[in-house]
């Protein structure tokens, strides 16, 4: 089956619609990690067609819950969830966030590729990044612990922003164990399709 078709049959067991140009920008996304994950290992996931599950659906599946116009994707690496999400969003600002140059140089030329305009990539620690403009949203996927994302992100959001980071398992103890200057808002359940596994999304505010 190709890209495009298992894409398409993917997508049919969601609610989410898109267009085809926004499909086609999926595809090629998948086709460019794989080319250059031969030379810079960018991700573990080797086929093509794993990387339309464990990458661009697990990415894509937190599209309706975006809420604002300005959003960073902390620790992106090879830019997940940021450049999925920034192709189905082309109305939002993304800022894609991590410290490893290779994975910025995939980054700028994905960027090239898919004719994105939306997405600003920016080399950084996220403690030592000081953005003039604050976010909406502040989004993390496989990052860290919530306690250290919140601790490296807290200078990121707005005063109305939150943090949405993307998680296996509903993280019980984690949240338990969240500071008194956070609060958790609530937990998400997303459905990926032929995923093994939950994914959820929680959402955090700062008080």
């Amino acid at each position: 089956m190709s890209l495009c078709e298992n894409l398409q049959q993917l997508l049919d067991q969601t609610d989410l619609n898109i267009t085809e140009l926004q499909k086609q920008q999926l595809v090629k996304l998948v086709e460019l990690l794989n080319k250059w994950n031969k030379a810079y290992n960018l991700t573990s996931v080797r086929d093509p067609q794993h990387m339309l599950v464990k990458h661009i659906m697990d990415s894509i599946v937190v599209s309706p819950f975006l809420q604002g116009n300005r959003l960073i994707d902390v620790g992106t690496g090879p830019g997940l969830p940021g450049l999925p999400l920034a192709i189905l969003n082309p109305d939002k600002q993304f800022v894609l966030l991590d410290s490893l140059g290779k994975r910025l140089r995939f980054i700028r030329q994905a960027l090239l590729e898919l004719g994105l305009k939306n997405v600003t990539a920016v080399q950084s620690r996220v403690e030592e990044y000081q953005p003039e403009d604050k976010f909406d949203v502040v989004l993390s996927r496989a990052f860290a612990s919530l306690q250290d994302m919140l601790f490296w992100c807290k200078h990121l959001p707005n005063k109305n922003g939150h943090f949405l980071a993307l998680k296996g398992q509903f993280p019980e103890q984690e949240i338990a164990a969240l500071d008194q200057q956070f609060e958790f808002i609530e937990s998400i359940p997303l459905q990926v399709p032929q995923l093994d596994g939950e994914r959820c999304l929680v959402k955090i505010r700062c008080i």
